[in-house]
């Protein structure tokens, strides 16, 4: 029984490493891009009022953010932003 509990920690630790790993790497491919969620489909911190994801008031609130892919940001419509489109700074 003692090997078989061993065993285990051993694969929950290697488990835990290897996702700390990747999770920078697939951080890293994405952004956070402001004035694109709609209305409670934001990632988190809206600004004032809100408290996380899904907290955003509005369509494309411009403090609310969401997670798009890295590159993409500036080039997705918002119809708050005075570009008409995405920007990586709340506005």
């Amino acid at each position: 029984m003692k090997n078989s509990t061993a065993t285990l920690s051993v694969a929950l630790g290697t488990a835990i490493a290897l996702s700390a790993v990747a999770m920078p790497a697939q951080a890293a491919s994405k952004e956070k891009c402001y004035g694109v969620a709609l209305a409670g489909q934001n990632d988190c911190a809206a600004g004032p009022g809100t408290s996380c994801a899904g907290t955003s008031k509005t369509d494309y609130q411009s403090n609310a953010w969401k997670l798009v892919p890295a590159g993409t940001c500036n080039d997705m419509e918002s119809k708050t932003s005075s570009t008409g489109h995405g920007q990586l700074k709340a506005f």
